[in-house]
């Protein structure tokens, strides 16, 4: 019998985020694909659209005039999946049947006034009023009384749902705090207390010691493929030095987030020459009062892309009843992504 390899042979890796495990079959990539194939946007978008509910100057759905904003531009969600005034109020029947209330704010921000950019096409100076804007309303959103937790992400894409074409993010913000970052608040809170050190520090230590996962760096931040990735190309962007939110990020710090946010996502259009899908999202502490000296502030990419532009991953079957699982290995596909860079 050969000696166990990664590369070759079926195995289990461990999410030490998410304390669960996903299964790695590296020779499925072999085989022939005769399933669904998605059809591939064309990216030819004017730098205004008149039709657009996002331009500036435009009236939105609810009626609201799009003021002729310059940069960046919030404003809260016209048909959020949450609201500020919901009363409070609960339902339980018997032990297994309950319900809450939940209070929250959503929020929509637009990347820039043009049409046609994404974040990848725009100028590092540009994201970085992104990130400026990330971090306002995070910690202005953190301090309203009945937000114990604030969700920065960006859905990009037709693939992914996304309704309206204008690059554009979202912050869902509420009372309580969602199952993912719980579980990561519960993994790293255990791992510190055991070690004193955040988990995700010293993961980056350990990647940044084999090299083999490492897509790209700069002197503040590094984007890799996580050993346990789920998705073909998932990518997590890491800040060297440990902070728990975008707050504790000095100047230097939101300038290399910037330029690794510019560099993952001009990688990511280049794989299969297209505009790359993809759900992003920032994971830090939540706003709550509760210790949070092990957070590790990161960034989440989910790419849906598997095979081509017009192949993509689905999560059906065994990932829907058992656990995550993946073809090609995460150390393919850095290997890929890096190699687009250099």
């Amino acid at each position: 019998m050969p000696d166990f390899d990664l590369a070759e042979h079926p195995h289990r890796r461990y999410n030490p985020l998410l304390d669960e495990w996903v299964l790695v079959s590296p020779h499925r990539a072999k085989r022939p694909w005769q399933g669904q194939e998605e059809d591939v946007q064309k990216d030819a978008r004017p730098e205004y659209d008149p039709t657009c509910y996002l331009c500036p100057t435009n009236t939105r759905a609810n009626g609201e005039k799009n003021p002729d904003y310059t940069s960046t531009y919030v404003f809260e969600n016209d048909f959020g999946a949450l609201q500020a005034t919901t009363p409070e109020g609960a339902y339980t029947k018997g032990k297994l049947l309950r319900a809450e209330s939940e209070r929250g704010i959503c929020k929509v921000i637009c990347f820039s006034p043009r049409h046609d950019l994404t974040l990848p096409d725009m100028e590092v100076a540009d994201i970085r009023k992104v990130v400026d804007l990330w971090e306002l309303e995070y910690l202005e959103l953190g301090k309203i009384d009945f937000i114990n937790h604030v969700q920065i992400f960006e859905n990009k894409g037709a693939v992914m749902g996304c309704s309206n074409p204008h690059p554009h993010g979202q912050i869902w913000a509420q009372s309580a705090v969602p199952a993912g970052p719980a579980r990561e608040s519960k993994t790293q809170a255990a791992y510190y207390a055991a070690n004193k050190r955040s988990l995700l520090q010293d993961y980056l230590e350990l990647e940044l010691e084999e090299q083999a996962r490492i897509v790209y760096s700069n002197e503040h931040f590094v984007a890799l493929v996580p050993f346990w990735a789920v998705w073909p190309f998932e990518t997590m962007l890491l800040p060297r030095r440990h902070v728990q939110h975008l707050g504790q990020l000095r100047t230097e710090e939101k300038d290399a987030f910037a330029d690794a946010i510019k560099k993952l996502t001009m990688v990511y259009d280049k794989v299969f020459n297209v505009s790359f899908p993809y759900s992003a999202g920032i994971h830090q502490q939540p706003t709550n009062n509760d210790d949070h000296s092990g957070w590790h502030l990161h960034m989440h990419f989910y790419p849906p892309l598997l095979r081509s532009a017009s192949v993509k991953k689905f999560m059906v079957g065994y990932e829907m009843l058992g656990d995550p699982q993946r073809d090609i290995t995460p150390e393919t596909s850095a290997e890929r992504l890096r190699g687009i860079l250099s």
